[in-house]
């Protein structure tokens, strides 16, 4: 076969394309680094809403972590300040502000401008630290409208301010100073940010978990009244597993700690067990929250599981379980925290937070291994109450599994059969589908009525389901309204068996009245979602519809209102059209029974004008306190957690 002329034209049946004859050399754009983070943002910090905005504080404050690690630093605060920016000091040694030898430009300006410049690289600067890209300080830069930079160093306070990035002068000694560390106080750039303005208990959330997380280090959080939250806990991580377990009773008097190190890896756990029936398992890497685990997590179920597992066998304490111990019957009313400092992270996964370092698995196995079983040895009385524990996760295991077996002799949860209150839609397109769960018989009727049946499927439920945070699995697959549940959507259930593969609709909905009632449903709901089939939560296919609250009515006007605000407004507007005299009349929706299926559908179910809200997880272990808190055993903790939040609620019926 000839070779081909490599100036012979390929043949083709397309037409052929026009090639402009403008696009040349010109038409190549080169973005320095600023303007590059200024032109893709969420390339840097995930987002231009909420979440990339709190971001920024996380930048900055990582920066005085790393200190931490390093043993510099032991004290930061964050301000939010009236005006809307955002000040974080710390006692670190301080940016340097000398000259960079190559750059001939001071070193702070590169940090602050620079992408990729930092002190991250130089493992003589830093051993272990959180960044790893060097990217923070600069971005955040980028992301300002202004930002100032305060450096007390080697007796001196340097300082340099810039603007959208740019610096606005050279570095600067204005005074002196005893003192050392680092000042930077920065403005969100609107033109950037759909959100500008800071939540304090978002970042009070992370503020406090990095206390926890750093037993030498004190975090000051002030708010624009000037109130202030100081978190420092001696106790580390034993104090952080009392935090998570707050609303449950512990079986022991005190958290398991372990800490050990291994060449230059530093590994840190806690763990206790409580009554309850859920795992609970945070795990981090240099101060980052690894929500997909990771090598340290697998090291550390091993070594547990085979750890209690050899005690239990040589102790004779499984005489009279007729079953052989697993994994998952360890896991039952476990929360634990892992903590490891490795020098080099290898990260991996869909976001990017899971630890792949393959060596970090043996270390922490060795290590858990080898404090575990001095424990045990020496605390007999408590290893007895583990394996009590562990052994009821065994029988239920096995009662789950026959009522399993029953229930699909009985085609309960098998895929050929879908429950007979369930009203399906046509097309059988996942990404194309929707279910709307729906509050009782009354709402299910309309919703059936006013849907669109070739995408929309209406479940509705009767009554409560059970609460699933105080029953084990086998109850759970006793309750008819779960079961329901589980068969609709098809995922299958438990670990070894769900999928999200199955799942048969691309949007699940919870629908619920707006009273009492209704948001006790809504929060079973998302509870049962959170422990059971939280793939669905972190993949994006849970909503809650937003059904409207009030009709306005003046004559032939009528309009819809979600809240008192909008209801308001719209009144005053009517009265101004009218010049006062409109005779307005206005309905509370109390449930979902009280409009009529196209007054539903027009509202809350067409996809050209509902309002869905979208179940995510930002803060995993604020999620499960919260739930813990308003699904627990305990009252006090829920009795104060609603007096707390109860201003914030807007849309419910009393």
């Amino acid at each position: 076969m000839p070779e081909a002329d490599i100036n012979t034209p390929i043949p083709s049946t397309q037409p052929a394309i026009p090639v402009p004859s403008t696009y040349g050399a010109n038409n190549i754009q080169v973005l320095d680094g600023i303007e590059h983070v200024r032109m893709r943002p969420a390339m840097y910090i995930g987002d231009i809403h909420s979440r990339g905005l709190h971001h920024l504080v996380y930048e900055i404050v990582d920066n005085s972590i790393d200190e931490t690690l390093g043993g510099f630093n032991d004290y930061i605060f964050v301000s939010l300040n009236p005006d809307g920016s955002v000040t974080v000091i710390d006692r670190g040694r301080g940016i340097p502000v000398d000259i960079h030898p190559e750059k001939g430009k001071s070193a702070l300006e590169l940090v602050m401008t620079v992408i990729g410049a930092g002190g991250k690289f130089d493992k003589g600067a830093y051993k272990v630290s959180g960044g790893l890209h060097g990217v923070g300080a600069s971005v955040v830069n980028a992301l300002s409208e202004w930002c100032e930079v305060e450096v007390y160093r080697d007796g001196k306070v340097y300082f340099q301010r810039f603007e959208r990035g740019v610096p606005q002068g050279d570095v600067k000694a204005i005074g002196s100073s005893d003192q050392r560390g680092t000042k930077t106080t920065f403005m969100p750039d609107h033109l950037i940010f759909k959100i500008t303005e800071f939540r304090k208990d978002i970042i009070v959330d992370r503020m406090r978990e990095l206390a926890f997380l750093n037993r030498n280090l004190s975090i000051t959080v002030q708010d624009p009244q000037g109130e202030q939250e100081v978190f420092h806990f001696e106790g580390g991580l034993k104090e952080f597993v009392l935090f998570i377990d707050e609303n449950r009773i512990g079986l022991l008097k005190e958290p398991i700690y372990i800490y050990g190190e291994r060449d230059t890896t530093i590994v840190e756990i806690a763990l206790q067990y409580n009554d309850t029936y859920q795992e609970n398992v945070f795990s981090y890497v240099n101060n980052i929250n690894t929500q997909e685990g990771g090598t340290h997590v697998t090291g550390f179920r091993k070594a547990l599981t085979r750890t209690l597992n050899a005690y239990a066998q040589k102790n004779d304490l499984l005489k009279n379980l007729k079953l052989a111990l697993t994994g998952d019957d360890f896991k039952e009313g476990l929360t634990a925290v892992i903590s490891v400092k490795v020098a080099e992270p290898q990260f991996e996964g869909q976001t990017k937070t899971k630890l792949g370092n393959s060596e970090t698995q043996s270390i922490v196995e060795t290590i858990l291994n080898e404090q575990l079983s001095e424990y045990a040895e020496s605390n007999p009385n408590v290893l007895k109450v583990i394996i009590e524990k562990v052994k009821g996760a065994a029988m239920s295991r096995e009662a789950a599994r026959k009522a399993k077996e029953l229930t699909r002799r009985k085609s309960v949860l098998e895929s050929s059969g879908l429950p007979g209150k369930l009203a399906d839609c046509s097309i059988n397109d996942p990404e194309h589908c929707e279910l709307y769960i729906v509050e009782g018989d009354s709402a299910g009727g309309s919703a059936k009525q006013g849907r669109d049946r070739s995408f929309q499927a209406i479940l509705p439920l009767k009554g409560k389901i059970l609460n699933v945070e105080k029953a084990r699995l086998h109850k759970m697959l006793e309750n008819e309204e779960i079961k329901t549940i589980i068969l609709a959507l098809g995922t299958s259930f438990g670990e070894e068996e769900f999928s999200t593969e199955k799942l048969r609709y691309g949007k699940i909905i919870i629908m619920t009245d707006a009273d009492v009632d209704g948001a006790h449903i809504r929060t079973l709901l998302l509870t049962f979602f959170f422990r059971h089939m939280r793939a669905l939560i972190d993949a994006g296919r849970v909503f809650i519809a937003q059904p409207p609250l009030y009709l306005v009515k003046s004559g032939k006007e009528q309009q819809y209102a979600w809240d008192d605000d909008e209801r308001n407004s719209i009144s005053d507007s009517m009265k101004k059209m009218q010049k006062g005299k409109a005779n307005i009349h206005i309905q509370r929706y109390k449930g979902l029974g009280e409009m009529n299926p196209e007054q539903l559908w027009s509202t809350t179910m067409d996809p050209a004008h509902r309002s869905l809200l979208l179940v995510s997880v930002e803060n995993a272990m604020e999620a499960d306190h919260v739930f813990s808190t308003l699904m627990g055993d305990k009252v006090e903790p829920r009795r104060d957690f609603i007096e707390k939040n109860a201003r914030y609620v807007r849309r419910l019926d009393v």
